[in-house]
């Protein structure tokens, strides 16, 4: 955990550092302007740290100012380095280009006001439009059929919902919206794939009611991502419990005859003291003759476990969240989001990420919630 926050800062800083330096290209501010800017900069590095602290002192009405404030600012810093990046490579060809067959320049290449404000007036589009994009929540269909269902079912319609990340930003109005999807697909089965909680659990004990009015007929399940760890086993274990899911911590069980469930921890996270058996020997414990549904945080498939279960669901890679990030995510995880097929018939499903993380922002990758139908073949 710490070698991430120090790999974090210390790249949050060099954007912070390139963002100042193409503002003193284009405004060339005195000295003392640019000290006061370059303490603006440095507060805003280190704005989630200010964040936690507020928490952590139980001063929450203000530390949710400054996270929106923070986060916020966080994505229109990104998509302004992502801009301005693209033009500065943009320029430098044109430059090329120019010297090689003896053209001037134009203007737009010769200003640097004009490159420092194309990049801001795209922040804050993206920044407005992301907003939005992040509260309209889609409705994403998988069809499976499968012979694995009892003869006497049809079909079994599962919901999963993952990464909603509730606490200090995401609360009551994103949770409303969320319930309404599920409510509206009228679900068999609920499952959760891990971060339903943020790292800091701030006063949403009231959430888990709006969660719990939730009861489909094979019941709702759910299991531990990285943030559940962050905020402490103890109080994201009783939230989700509150809510109404049962939690799977490393292991499998028959649901009413009907299909196996499965669920493991998050991999970041096994040294809890608690069994952590091996994804093939969990599986290989299930009844065979029934579909298997694995709830499994990270989309990182184990070769032991192939052909042992029918559909693996993960989330944690919000797929990207804010568009061009995904690629930096894909480094990690290339399975980013949506079906894919594995061998000996299993399947992986990501999930997008039914809310955000950190900044309350997403742009081209909206939140989704998932409705798996699982389909008998005669």
């Amino acid at each position: 955990m710490s070698l991430f926050f120090i790999t974090f800062f210390t790249l949050y800083t060099a954007l912070h550092a390139y963002v100042f330096i193409k503002a003193w290209y284009a405004f060339r501010f005195r000295p003392l302007t640019g000290c006061i800017i370059a303490f603006i900069l440095l507060f805003c590095v280190f704005m989630p740290l200010f964040v936690r602290a507020l928490e952590q002192g139980g001063q929450e009405s203000i530390a949710r100012i400054f996270a929106y404030a923070g986060y916020i600012w966080m994505s229109a810093i990104f998509i302004f380095f992502a801009t301005s990046l693209v033009l500065d490579i943009g320029r430098l060809c044109v430059i090329i280009a120019a010297s090689l067959f003896k053209v001037g320049l134009p203007v737009t290449m010769r200003s640097n006001l004009v490159l420092f404000f194309i990049p801001v007036a795209l922040s804050v589009l993206t920044v407005v439009y992301g907003y939005h994009e992040a509260l309209t929540i889609r409705t994403e269909r998988v069809r499976i059929e499968t012979s694995k269902l009892p003869a006497d079912i049809a079909k079994v319609t599962i919901i999963q919902v993952s990464d909603i990340h509730l606490g200090l930003v995401n609360r009551e109005r994103v949770l409303k919206r969320v319930v309404a999807a599920i409510k509206e697909a009228r679900p068999d089965m609920v499952v959760s794939t891990g971060d339903l909680v943020d790292g800091q659990i701030n006063n949403i004990n009231g959430l888990s009611d709006m969660l719990r009015d939730i009861k489909p007929r094979y019941g709702k399940y759910a299991i531990m991502g990285n943030h559940e760890f962050y905020a402490g086993v103890g109080v994201a274990e009783d939230f989700t419990r509150k809510a109404g899911f049962r939690m799977l911590r490393n292991e499998g069980i028959t649901v009413d005859g009907v299909m196996n469930v499965a669920g493991v921890d998050d991999i970041g996270h096994r040294s809890t003291g608690r069994n952590s058996p091996e994804e093939g020997t969990l599986l290989g414990e299930l009844p065979r003759h029934l579909f298997t549904i694995f709830l499994k945080h990270r989309p990182l498939v184990a070769a032991s476990s192939l052909g042992l279960f029918d559909i693996q669901l993960s989330g944690h890679t919000h797929g990207g969240q804010v568009y061009p990030f995904k690629y930096i995510t894909q480094i990690s995880f290339p399975r980013i989001a949506g079906l894919y097929p594995l061998k000996n018939g299993s399947l992986l499903y990501v999930n997008r990420g039914t809310g955000t993380w950190g900044p309350p922002i997403r742009f081209l990758t909206p939140p989704e919630v998932t409705v798996i139908e699982v389909v008998g073949k005669r």
